[in-house]
């Protein structure tokens, strides 16, 4: 479990309602800052494939970060 809030350290500040929803907010603007930057970066020849791989798994690290805020709200995620 330390490894996992070393990883996603935004989603386990979640205690309240608020929290919840500025947490879930971070990481979607971060997804679509990134998602941008990646997207335009992805549009040069040789390295467009590597960037459409990094884009891929940063949008899987803000999901699973989302899916784990929702999860220690909720109270299902021992601390």
């Amino acid at each position: 479990m330390a490894l996992i809030k070393s990883l996603f350290p935004f989603s386990f500040q979640s205690k309240s309602l608020k929290n919840l929803l500025i947490t879930i907010l971070i990481y979607i603007v971060l997804d679509v800052v990134c998602g941008l930057i990646v997207g335009l970066l992805g549009k040069i020849p040789l390295v467009g494939f590597l960037f459409s791989i990094v884009g891929w798994v940063l949008g899987l690290y803000f999901l699973v970060g989302i899916v784990l805020a929702i999860l220690h709200f909720l109270g299902v995620l021992k601390e």
